[in-house]
């Protein structure tokens, strides 16, 4: 979506219909292109997500020097990646810009630092005001050298080492970005390098190391975490990957149909990793009716086609240890609660403070200005239902502080309100989710951009 706005209405006809499919999984789509990069021959991806972000990865392993392509000739969009083997990438030859994309840029410190190479890590505006102070701390630990800008922010330069240090390391918030940094350095350190995340959080890094043939176990920690452990300096396989549709993406589409009256929409080959899925969890206990079909697995990963249809949704205190796996999608949640009957509270998402926005604030504000009772707690959200069609308040245009989930979550708004909401900023929805006004319209949505 190249428009700098869009303005949805409500649907034509009687609700949303048809079967669609999501892109690729953007954590998958991450790390597969990093682990065949990691390899010695080629590694097939199926599905990848062409988004912004993860364009952005692919062009940083290509100036270490991986063949990263995509297959013209053959259909579905097949990426091949003939890689350098663990320890094998070569020096850029100029600062790697990546975007706006925090997962990429997070995840390729943990790798710089485990290679006797320099590298210097640039984003645009909104990515170099992101805070990634909680990655270096371990990877300094481990023999990694970084000089940041003010706060720990980028740009970032890395001075990286051959002789990495295993370490063991208990992460201080549970996170998935900094668990797969120190990871991925320990790719290429003698020994076993340890995490231990106080939550189990998601674990796609894990299940894709064990896919490339990485020696990874993972045992329950005493106080109700996991300790991960990884053999270091493994030779890496070359492999097919198939990556399936995003969670957080197929989390818009289906509060499309939820919201809209007579609505009935399939979503296929949806990934269900159950550290994932706990908006599905939610939504159900909101009166949500989600079935599952067809479901199956592949490289460790739960899979399988979503029917959603239309119904009232009531609103729910949503339980705390939910967050790590749903923390993506509190956003287009705060959209749907409009819809439900009484308020919905949503807690222990302060993370959402430091994501592309201040999701938390950028929610509260939005759904505000279009006269939706909201109240911003420091922690997180708690959205006061209508029962119905949420408000739309007349010349209201909502700021998306440049955030594809806010553009996408208050577009979605729009679809099923009392009136067109008119939502600033969708340009950025390509880092994410390319196509989605298109796929959307497809099912019987109007988004129409100006």
């Amino acid at each position: 979506m190249t428009h700098q706005t869009a303005h949805p209405a409500t649907p034509s006809g009687t609700g949303l219909y048809g079967s669609i499919a999501v892109p690729g999984d953007k954590s998958i789509s991450h790390r597969a292109l990093i682990l065949g990069a990691l390899c010695v021959g080629e590694t097939v991806v199926h599905g990848l997500l062409e988004g912004e972000d993860v364009l952005a990865t692919a062009q940083a392993l290509r100036a270490y020097g991986a063949d990263i392509q995509r297959s013209e000739s053959e259909a579905g969009g097949v990426w091949r990646i003939n890689g350098l083997g663990v320890g094998g990438l070569l020096a850029p030859g100029d600062v790697l810009d990546l975007g706006n994309s925090g997962t990429g840029a997070r995840l390729l410190l943990g790798l710089a630092a485990s290679h006797g190479i320099t590298s210097v890590f640039t984003g645009v505006a909104s990515l170099r005001q992101r805070p990634m102070q909680r990655v270096i701390p371990p990877l300094q630990q481990m023999g990694g050298q970084f000089e940041a800008a003010e706060g720990g922010r980028l740009p970032i330069t890395v001075v990286g080492s051959n002789r990495l240090t295993p370490i063991d390391y208990r992460l201080p918030v549970a996170s998935a970005q900094i668990k797969s940094a120190v990871l991925l350095a320990g790719l290429n350190a003698p020994g076993v390098t340890t995490v231990i995340e106080p939550r189990p959080c998601r674990d796609h890094t894990e299940h894709l190391l064990r896919h490339f043939g990485a020696q990874v176990t993972v045992d329950e920690d005493q106080d109700g975490g996991r300790r991960i452990a990884l053999t270091g300096q493994p030779e890496l396989r070359p492999q097919t990957v198939h990556v399936p549709g995003d969670p957080s993406s197929a989390a818009f589409p289906i509060a499309a149909a939820l919201l809209v009256p007579g609505s009935d929409v399939t979503i296929t080959g949806v990934g269900l990793n159950p550290l994932r899925a706990a908006l599905l969890d939610t939504l159900r206990d909101m009166g949500a009716q989600i079935t599952e079909q067809n479901r199956r697995q592949d490289q460790g990963e739960p899979i399988a086609d979503l029917r959603v249809r239309h119904g009232q949704l009531h609103g729910i205190e949503v339980p705390l240890e939910r967050a790590p796996a749903m923390i993506d999608e509190y956003p287009v949640l705060a959209a749907l609660a409009a819809f439900a009957k009484g308020p919905t509270v949503m807690r222990g998402i302060a993370e959402l403070r430091v994501k592309e926005s201040d999701r938390i604030a950028a929610m509260a504000k939005g759904l505000s200005a279009l006269g939706v009772a909201v109240e911003e707690l420091q922690d997180g959200l708690i959205v006061q239902g209508h029962d119905g069609p949420a408000p739309a308040k007349a010349g209201v245009s909502i700021d998306t502080e440049m955030d594809h989930r806010i553009a996408m979550s208050f577009l979605i708004y729009g679809l099923g309100a009392q009136g067109p909401v008119r939502v600033a900023g969708c340009e950025m929805i390509e880092t994410s989710f390319p196509g989605f006004a298109a796929l959307m319209t497809g099912l019987g949505a109007r988004i129409e951009p100006e």
